[in-house]
């Protein structure tokens, strides 16, 4: 399977070895960790969902496992795909700055644009507005990949479109069983079922009406 983006691959780590040493390094650094700040929103999401009600908390929990299941797909794209790195694989391109994965590790799709994608994708279905801040994570995310050179810019692409409409799909298919585990979790009598689905919203408070004495 070929595709015709050398010469785009050679343009960016071209220019990714022109940059400053700084630049370099905090992106080498964000192509891993990248995946440690949506394992982070997910935590945060989790813990939020917890005072809303049962189906606001199944998709927050659903959203890691729907980017698992989007990382899993990858892999076996990946086998039948077998995609050599273009760090191995492009004449003419400059040495990739992180090191180039061995032979078996193959390139096309790139998991880390896929985990992006989808972690993206399940964060907004959890909260609309965190499109604004998982989008540009996302896209910088799958950039960086080719930036440091162990990727293809189509490795990316398809990465975070797989990643994005997995997650998509397997929250929309899980929501309505996953809503109701909560609501079976919530009313558990095992106090670490409790604690991990949350209490859920909080209950109104009571309104009394009180006589009024006449003067």
């Amino acid at each position: 399977m070929t595709f015709q983006d050398d010469e785009l691959y050679r343009d960016i780590t071209g220019f990714a070895r022109a940059t400053p040493a700084w630049t370099q390094h905090t992106v080498e650094v964000w192509t891993e960790a990248g995946i440690l700040v949506f394992g982070a929103l997910f935590v945060v999401a989790w813990w939020r969902a917890r005072h809303g009600d049962a189906r606001a908390f199944a998709i927050a929990a659903l959203a890691p496992v729907a980017t698992a299941l989007a990382y899993t797909g990858s892999e076996l794209l990946k086998s039948g795909f077998t995609e050599e790195r273009p760090c191995r694989a492009v004449p003419g391109a400059v040495p990739s700055l992180a090191e180039c994965p061995p032979t078996g590790d193959w390139s096309f799709p790139s998991n880390h644009a896929t985990i992006a994608g989808a972690s993206a994708v399940a964060l907004v279905l959890v909260r609309r507005a965190l499109v604004w801040l998982t989008a540009p994570l996302a896209l910088l995310m799958a950039f960086s990949r080719v930036f440091v050179g162990v990727h293809y810019p189509h490795d990316v692409a398809a990465g975070l479109l797989l990643g994005a409409v997995a997650a998509a799909v397997a929250v929309r298919l899980g929501t309505r069983p996953a809503t109701r585990l909560a609501e079976a979790m919530r009313a558990s009598g095992a106090p670490a079922a409790r604690w991990l689905s949350g209490p859920g919203p909080a209950a109104p408070a009571a309104v009394y009406v009180g006589s009024h004495r006449r003067r």
